[in-house]
């Protein structure tokens, strides 16, 4: 499974906006720069984001994106689920959803897809913005 160029751009630019939480918004021609996305394409995901209420925005020459809510409050899991859709390896297991499968009882395979779901569920939900914050700071007190 691999996630799309949404998941893995949008988590990178809500990364840069949560190094600058609390300092009021950031332009995204900044966030594309620092993170050397296109801005075009990091319009359409930011829109996205702020549909699901992890931004808020100010128009104008002071204008830019910031966090709706604190990096400690949202997870990699809610940035990928929100831009990716369910984040399943298989169409059997996507939680909601009932497919039709004459197998499904009996399915051998099931079984694992559900496994790595719940692994990889446990692994993007255990991680917050903040702590993608926190391992940054350290890797670059290593780096000076």
């Amino acid at each position: 499974m691999r996630l799309s160029t949404k998941g893995r751009y949008g988590l990178k630019a809500m990364f840069q906006l949560a190094l600058h939480y609390g300092e009021g918004p950031i332009p995204l021609n900044n966030v594309a720069q620092e993170q050397k996305i296109s801005e075009n394409y990091l319009e359409q995901l930011v829109a996205t984001l702020k549909k699901n209420g992890f931004l808020e925005s100010v128009r104008g020459a002071q204008g830019g994106y910031y966090l709706s809510k604190s990096p400690s409050e949202i997870t990699v899991g809610n940035i990928l689920r929100a831009l990716e859709g369910d984040i399943a390896p298989a169409d059997c297991v996507i939680d909601g959803d009932d497919i039709n499968c004459e197998r499904a009882e009996y399915c051998v395979t099931k079984l694992v897809w559900e496994k790595i779901r719940d692994s990889i569920d446990d692994v993007v939900d255990s991680i917050t913005l903040q702590d993608m914050i926190d391992e940054h700071n350290i890797l670059m007190s290593k780096r000076n």
